[in-house]
């Protein structure tokens, strides 16, 4: 059975859990042909809790495997796609980011890539809270 059809709900995928989540449209093949499926994901941008996140401040950091990711590009940055993630995240707030790396981020950016360890040591930098 072909559950192709010549209409589709538009997706996008979260740039920092990877999800798929729907964004109200809806797509139209012009020639009515039967091409897309139920759901067709379009491009990158934040699922609702990590669009608060960065709403409120936060940059989020994704832990990436480089052995297992794709080569950059020509300006050096990975891209979405090629970024093979870990699982690991951690949020900061932009000033802590610009503070702790030294480097400052633009406004509009809502993550980062990073090497395996980062996540650890940025963890062991916090001191525990105490009763």
């Amino acid at each position: 059975m072909n559950d192709k059809s010549h209409v589709s709900l538009e997706q996008h995928v979260c740039l920092v859990c990877g999800v798929a989540f729907d964004t109200g449209s809806i797509l139209l093949d012009r020639r009515l042909r039967a091409s897309m499926n139920r759901h067709t994901a379009t491009g990158w941008d934040l699922c609702t809790e990590h669009r608060k996140l960065f709403d409120d401040g936060f940059v989020a950091l994704i832990e990436c495997d480089p052995k297992l990711s794709g080569s950059p590009s020509s300006n050096d940055r990975l891209r979405p796609e090629q970024a093979y993630r870990t699982g690991r995240l951690a949020h900061l707030k932009r000033e802590v980011f610009a503070r702790v790396f030294n480097v400052p981020i633009a406004d509009g950016q809502s993550c980062v890539f990073v090497e395996p360890g980062v996540i650890e040591r940025l963890q062991s930098m916090v001191v525990p809270a105490t009763c």
